[in-house]
């Protein structure tokens, strides 16, 4: 799913996203400058492995995403607190942010109930 940042207004555009057993639902909605706002909330399960014996575990998922996307090159300014996320193309690819959250995630390290009982 893609947005044409530059058709981004003050008005909130809403977007939903499922993915495998994830959904990402939030809005779009234009700062200032060449800064798009990406409120969203992921919730549902991710599957992943236990770091120490590699038993499959289903991590349920309930994050709160804001962050800045830049249609551009980002110039850096202390004032912006959030992450941003360049664009190149003109648009805001939601489905790539999504798989990004969930590699984030699971990227940290984990402990089945068996490694952490032992």
């Amino acid at each position: 799913m893609k947005f044409l940042l530059r058709k981004v207004t003050k008005t909130p555009l809403d977007f939903e996203l499922e993915s495998q057993e994830a959904n990402f639902k939030g809005y779009l909605q234009y700062h200032s400058g060449n800064l798009i706002l990406l409120k969203a909330e992921l919730s549902g399960f991710v599957d992943i492995e236990c770091s120490q014996c590699a038993q499959d575990i289903k991590l349920p998922l309930e994050e709160n995403i804001e962050l800045f996307i830049s249609d551009g090159l980002f110039n850096g300014d202390e004032r912006i607190e959030l992450d941003v996320v360049e664009s190149f193309d003109g648009y805001a690819d939601i489905d790539e942010i999504l798989h990004s959250e969930l590699e984030l995630i699971k990227s940290d390290y984990y402990s089945c109930e068996n490694c952490q009982n032992s």
